[in-house]
C-alpha cells in the first residue's frame, strides 16, 4: 500500500492520498484549502489515478477543494449524511465570528457526484478495503477510516478531527458534542490495536498505544469502553 500526505495552506489540515501502489488508481482523503497544486504535484510524481474524495467531516478546512478536485475528472464525493449540508452550507458549522472573518471570502460549491458513508460500511474502491467508522462528537458526521496494516502496524487508522497526536478535535463548534466525542473515543477508538498507525486531521502521525498511554482524553473515556479495549 502507498500512502502520502502533505498541509494543506490554511490550518496545517492534512490531505491524504491513498493507493494500492504507486502508478494505480487512488482515493484523495480530505483536500482542503489550496491544495490542489501540491495535490497535483503528488499525483503526476507516483503517477496515480483519483477514482473517489473521502472526506471524514464537512469543516471546510477539509472540504473546500473537494469539487475542482472531483470536478476535474467526474468522480465522486463520500461523506456522512449528518455532514452532507455542510458541502453547500459550511458556515452552519462555524461560530459566526470564523465565518465572518475567513468564510465569506470562500466560495464552495458542491461535487456534482456526492455518495453517503455508513457506519461500518466496507468501501472497495481503488483496489483498496476501506471501513468506515461513524465518529460524532466533532461534528455530528464525522468519520474514520480504517485500512488494513502493513510493516510493524496491525492497521491504519486515518482519524480526521477525532483523534490527534495529544488531543482530540474541539466539539465547541455548531454541531459538535464532547459527550459524544467521549463515547466515539471508547467505542470507535480504544478497541483498536496498541499496534495501529494514526494518520491525524491535523499534526503529525501517532499510534494508538501511544495515545493510549499519554492523552488525557482517550483516558477520560477509557471508563466508557469496558475492559476489554485494544491489545
Amino acid at each position: 500500500m502507498f500512502i502520502t500526505g502533505f498541509p494543506a495552506d490554511a490550518f496545517g489540515t492534512n490531505c491524504y492520498v491513498v493507493a494500492p501502489a504507486r502508478g494505480e488508481q487512488c482515493v484523495v482523503i480530505d483536500p482542503g484549502i489550496g491544495v490542489v497544486p501540491r495535490l497535483e504535484e503528488v499525483l503526476r510524481e507516483h503517477r496515480l489515478q483519483p477514482v473517489a474524495v473521502l472526506l471524514t467531516h464537512g469543516h471546510l478546512d477539509h472540504t473546500f477543494s473537494v469539487t475542482p478536485v472531483c470536478g476535474a475528472r467526474d468522480i465522486p464525493a463520500y461523506i456522512h449524511p449528518s455532514d452532507r449540508e455542510l458541502l453547500a452550507h459550511p458556515e452552519r458549522a462555524l461560530a459566526r465570528e470564523h465565518w465572518m472573518m475567513l468564510g465569506q471570502r470562500l466560495q464552495m460549491t458542491e461535487p456534482d457526484d456526492v455518495q453517503p458513508l455508513a457506519d461500518g460500511a466496507v468501501l472497495r474502491i481503488a483496489g483498496l478495503e476501506i471501513t468506515v467508522d461513524h465518529a460524532p462528537g466533532h461534528t455530528r458526521g464525522s468519520v474514520m477510516f480504517r485500512l488494513p496494516g502493513q510493516e510493524d502496524y496491525t492497521g491504519i487508522l486515518l482519524s480526521g478531527d477525532v483523534l490527534f497526536a495529544g488531543s482530540i478535535g474541539r466539539t465547541d463548534l455548531p454541531g459538535g458534542s464532547y459527550p459524544d466525542m467521549l463515547r466515539s473515543l471508547a467505542t470507535k477508538v480504544l478497541p483498536l490495536a496498541d499496534t495501529t498507525l494514526v494518520l491525524p486531521g491535523h499534526g503529525p502521525e501517532t499510534t494508538i498505544g501511544r495515545e493510549r498511554a499519554t492523552n488525557p482524553f482517550l483516558q477520560e473515556a477509557a471508563p466508557l469502553a469496558g475492559p476489554n479495549r485494544g491489545m
